[in-house]
């Protein structure tokens, strides 16, 4: 009754991008080998050849030539594939582009919640810098979205941050600490509240301090 175009036709003499080809079935890595070898297929239900010219850009988080070891990806399609190479580096390995990129996410995500975020403290940025993100640049992206969606103010303070920031072996070490002593008391009060899931009970005693201290502390760091 009707054709419909696929991607590839969409994107006849032009690019197609193709992300987390790591991930991608392997019995379906032989039919797009197929394609990218003779420029052409044969839709589902037709009986003609498509031709078309795509250029391929291809991602992965993986090691491909070691899942091609594994058998788990196509030592072919790799070899295929891999006619050109770019290495982005884990953001770990580039720790000065971290703030400019917090604070781009922070314009973000302050125009989305439409709230007038416009920057983070010291600490905020230097536990951002401590962090190992194995999660790469989309675990900045949700952390900073994260801390926008909950602040009330226009700087962001580490007191925002989720616990695990604070556990990589990078971050757990009290004595890289840039902030105050106040600072770090606050952290360590939120880190052992989420442990202690809420309890302010069980958290008093964790910090072997009675609950008058305790609610005296919250009240002073805002963490009521």
């Amino acid at each position: 009754m009707s054709d419909k175009k696929g991607l590839f036709e969409e994107a006849n003499e032009g690019t197609l991008f193709l992300d987390e080809i790591g991930e991608m079935h392997y019995d379906l890595q032989a039919k797009l080998l197929r394609v990218l070898e003779d420029q052409s297929f044969t839709k589902i239900g037709d009986t003609k050849l498509v031709h078309v010219n795509v250029r391929i850009l291809a991602a992965t988080n993986l090691d491909l030539l070691k899942e091609t070891q594994n058998e788990r990806f196509r030592s072919d399609l790799y070899y295929r594939l891999s006619v050109f190479k770019i290495r982005l580096p884990a953001l770990r390995e580039r720790i000065e582009d971290i703030e400019e990129m917090a604070l781009f996410f922070i314009r973000f995500y302050s125009l989305k919640t439409n709230k007038q975020v416009t920057g983070m403290d010291p600490a905020f940025l230097a536990q951002l810098k401590r962090y190992d993100w194995p999660g790469n640049t989309r675990e900045l992206k949700n952390i900073i979205e994260r801390t926008v969606i909950l602040t009330d103010h226009e700087i962001l303070t580490s007191d925002l941050l989720p616990y695990e920031l604070f556990t990589s072996s990078k971050s757990a070490m009290a004595e890289d600490f840039e902030g105050s002593m106040e600072e770090l008391e606050k952290i360590h009060i939120r880190k052992i509240l989420t442990l202690a899931k809420g309890n302010k009970t069980k958290a008093a005693e964790r910090l072997g301090i009675g609950i008058p201290t305790l609610y005296r502390k919250l009240k002073k760091y805002g963490l009521e």
